[in-house]
């Protein structure tokens, strides 16, 4: 007798179909069916080629079973997260069950399953009578016979979708409806009479007489307890085991197995999870309940016992001590769905997501749906556990799930630079899919899009930056190019290369003025205004592009399109788009990982049912910039983690990072870093309303600084398993000083020294009109002056007054003449020293001196000093 440690799935996957029968089928018919068909009116051979006419084609399909979702450990190691089932079954092996269970599924179903050939030839001949007389038997199947029953109402139930009845004429859901059309199934296949019953009962002869020729009785016998119902949505002998008394099957004690064996015969009926009662009496009252015993199965357990003890599986002794024992389960409720992974749950949720809606787990809805609650598919996941528990630590330390006063959301997610693999995903919520869950709870995933996990993403601030600094160098910018940042209304901004309108003055976080200076330092201190400046010398559609061509999309549609570039105004520029913190965090990973992108992903590999690996969801890496406007881009980023605005979430560990920082309205906070290996993005915000952060906050951190203690702590966690390399070094056209020429505009009218400057590539600035004999429509003074200079600097043009006047340089003169001349000048408040007074005196000095613009009304001292006349006639000359 073959001892094969076969599962459930083996014994199914080779039930190819049936092919005739042999002698001793002919036999069979000949000796227990015909008399039955014959009282229908068929005599002889007609009754043999009724029963040859019967379908031979069965083919089973593998049974329904859990898909679990495993999430690993950085050495490797597995853990399971979560499962989803309509049937809750554990496959188990021959010897992974409890001998007393099979003793006491034989003694109580089929005493002789070892001896016979697939039926119980006087048993089988009583049902088929009964049948044929139009009443309705249940007995005489052997376990060769329950176990095909059991096969064709799998089958039943699988083609029983919950899609099928998932609606009513009303367009309510009818769940009352699925679940009748399973018990149907069980009904049509238990409690057929008439021409209905034996037509079953013969088919489950054929298919049992073929099974016997091609399976062991152990194989038989388990793929029976592995596919057998017990009760609701638990299915086969390992689940019950667990389910009802928290033990495996191989652990189950006389009792224990006793009970489980008699339940099969009706197992809803018999099952002891339902304190309440489980069956009704006649006069419609619950029976078979916590308060009775649980007779009914009780009674069956007994007699199983009394089986058991006929049949010399078990002593007097034990049969006395058992019989004495009441029924006392320990229940240990299945779960399944992502409230069973606890923290991790909102990761689960987005890879649920996938499998609902990635065409690799089926063409329809429906399809996906069956193989995400049937399928029995494995699925490894690119969690790790290590890394999510510092996401989950640092995030539960610092945020609370619920604030009065606001609706407070914060999001955590990390991804693998070079793989586009998920490796945590956090949130300050507590998980809970009800229609009306509590404040501090949620189903939707923060991080992710609405086909994701249903949140609509969140305005990312100046993360959003990082588009116009990629564009801008795309463009061919250097980041030491000096741009004029200073506070102002940007008049203009080009889209599509059409020109466009803005009359909205955007400012500055704190209200700071501005500044003129490079993209670097605009970089490193998120100057709106500078950026700004950048934008207008770019086009907006080409910045929204750019982050296209990173992965990132809204969060939810607007206009029927989750594109960036549906809208683009200048206001893009400093990140008012809901966009989720994935797609923000995928974006930085490339800039890391030298400008390839690579598809975000949260699946490893995928295993079927018999051991087979899947194709996985489509995912793909390509080069979206070129590494030297990655390497350049992360050059700036850099500054804004050492010394700029992210430097309070800098681990400051030895790897080098990158990053930037956002604010939104006050009311939506990012922050995203990266290492060359791990990029990490963190929200924190408004679910709803527009509460304003820094009013509010959670364990003594206001709200608006939460972002750097929580992308600190993750970044750090990714640190330490995956180190990180220094970034490569930048281009050196792209950190190129731009030098250009400044001309010189003194003299010209201010619209001409204006447009002069700005053809040149400078910024003019119109300064208070200074002292200049120049007519008061000219430009009178520039700073810089004339030269070659940074370009993009910002020049200041100063008209003149039409009150000035320049000193004339009178020095040596006669003072009588140096008065004549300044009085040409139009200076006429001098003041002259007492040396000025004496004879042949001449001019020494002026203040101010000669050439300075002054006010006509400046007062001018002048200094003198005597001449000698050579000889005063004393004879004195040096002395000796």
């Amino acid at each position: 007798m073959p001892q094969n440690n076969r599962t459930l799935k083996g014994v199914l996957g080779g039930l190819l179909g049936l092919v005739g029968l042999s002698v001793v089928a002919g036999v069979l018919v000949t000796a227990t069916v015909t008399p039955a068909i014959a009282m229908t009116g068929l005599t002889g051979s007609a009754a043999v080629d009724l029963f040859e006419d019967i379908p031979n084609d069965l083919k089973p399909d593998a049974p329904m079973e859990p898909t679990t979702l495993w999430a690993s450990h950085s050495d490797g190691r597995t853990e399971k997260l979560a499962s989803f089932y309509d049937q809750n079954r554990i496959p188990v092996t021959y010897d992974q069950v409890a001998p007393i269970l099979y003793d006491a599924i034989l003694s109580s179903e089929d005493k002789t399953f070892y001896d016979h050939s697939g039926i119980n030839i006087g048993a089988t001949a009583k049902a088929l009578v009964d049948y044929a007389k139009g009443t309705s038997s249940r007995g005489a199947s052997t376990i060769s016979q329950q176990y095909v029953k059991n096969v064709l109402v799998q089958r039943c139930e699988k083609d029983t979708s919950p899609n099928d009845a998932e609606f009513n004429p009303e367009g309510v859901y009818d769940a009352q409806k699925y679940q009748k059309a399973l018990l149907d199934c069980w009904t049509d296949a238990t409690n057929a009479s008439g021409t209905d019953g034996m037509k079953r009962k013969l088919q489950e002869m054929r298919y049992a007489l073929q099974i016997e020729k091609e399976y062991s009785k152990n194989d038989i016998l388990l793929g029976y307890l592995n596919l057998s119902n017990f009760g609701g949505t638990t299915y086969g002998i390992e689940a019950a085991s667990q389910y009802y008394y928290t033990v495996p099957a191989a652990n189950l004690s006389i009792n224990q197995a006793a009970t489980l064996a008699g339940m099969v015969q009706n197992p809803n009926s018999y099952r002891i999870d339902m304190r309440e009662g489980s069956m009704t009496d006649k006069t419609g009252a619950l029976i078979n309940s916590e308060a009775d015993g649980y007779s009914q199965t009780l009674d069956r357990r007994n007699y199983v016992l009394g089986r058991l003890l006929a049949d010399g599986k078990i002593t007097q002794e034990q049969y006395d001590t058992t019989l004495a024992e009441p029924i006392v389960p320990a229940i240990n409720p299945a779960t399944q769905g992502c409230a069973e992974a606890e923290k991790n749950a909102y990761f689960c949720q987005y890879v649920k997501s996938v499998i609902q809606s990635d065409p690799a787990f089926g063409d329809t809805p429906e399809e996906r749906r069956d193989t995400l609650q049937r399928g029995g598919l494995d699925i490894y996941t690119s969690l790790n556990l290590d890394i999510q528990q510092a996401a989950v630590d640092t995030m539960t330390a610092n945020v609370a799930p619920a604030l009065d006063g606001i609706e407070l959301g914060a999001a955590g997610v990390q991804v693998e630079v070079g793989t586009g693999r998920i490796l945590s995903m956090t949130q300050n919520t507590d998980f809970n899919e009800s229609a009306n869950p509590a404040r501090g709870q949620s189903a939707q995933v923060y991080a992710a899009d609405q086909a994701h996990g249903s949140a609509g993403g969140f305005p990312v601030g100046s993360t959003y930056k990082l588009f116009t600094l990629l564009d801008w160098l795309e463009k061919g910018h250097s980041v030491n190019e000096v741009l004029d940042g200073s506070l102002r209304t940007f008049t203009s901004y080009t889209v599509q290369g059409e020109k466009h309108s803005n009359n909205k003055e955007i400012g500055n976080s704190g209200g700071i003025r501005g500044y003129t200076g490079t993209v670097m330092e605009f970089t490193k201190r998120s100057l709106n205004t500078g950026f700004l400046a950048m934008a207008t010398q770019l086009d907006i559609y080409d910045i929204n592009s750019m982050a296209t061509r990173l992965g990132v999309t809204l969060g939810r549609p607007i206009n029927g399109t989750t594109a960036t570039t549906g809208e683009n105004v200048l206001n893009n520029v400093i990140g008012d788009k809901n966009i989720p913190a994935l797609a923000m965090a995928n974006a930085y990973a490339t800039v890391a990982n030298k400008g390839m992108y690579c598809t975000p992903r949260a699946i490893d590999k995928i295993v079927d049912q018999d051991g087979t690996e899947l194709p996985l969801p489509e995912s793909s890496c390509d080069q979206v910039i070129s590494p030297e406007v990655a390497a350049t881009a992360a050059f700036a980023l850099r500054g804004v983690m050492y010394g700029g605005t992210g430097g309070q979430a800098n681990p400051n560990d030895g790897v080098p990072v990158i990053g930037k920082t956002g604010t939104h309205q006050k009311t939506h906070t990012t922050m995203v870093e990266s290492s060359s290996k791990v990029a990490t993005a963190v929200w924190v915000g408004n679910v709803i309303g527009e509460g304003t952060l820094r009013n509010f906050s959670s364990n003594g951190t206001p709200l608006n600084n939460l972002r750097f203690p929580l992308a600190k702590d993750m970044q750090r966690a990714a640190n330490a398993w995956y180190l990180g390399d220094e970034f490569p070094p930048p281009d050196k056209n792209l950190t190129r000083t731009i030098l250009r020429d400044l001309p010189d505009v003194v003299g010209k009218t201010i619209d001409d020294a204006t447009k002069t400057l700005t053809d040149a590539g400078f910024t003019v600035t119109v300064g208070a009109p200074v002292d200049s004999n120049l007519p008061t429509d000219q430009i009178a003074a520039q700073s810089p002056g004339a030269g070659r200079i940074a370009g993009g600097a910002t020049v200041t043009i100063s008209p003149s007054n039409g009150q000035g006047a320049t000193v004339p340089d009178v020095v040596g003169d006669k003072a009588s003449k140096a008065q004549s001349e300044l009085a040409s000048a139009g200076l006429s408040n001098l003041s002259w020293d007492a040396s000025c007074g004496l004879p042949n005196a001449e001019v020494e000095s002026t203040n101010p001196p000669a050439g300075t613009a002054v006010n006509r009304s400046t007062s001018i001292a002048v200094v003198c000093k005597a001449l000698d006349n050579g000889n005063n006639g004393n004879g004195n000359g040096d002395d000796d």
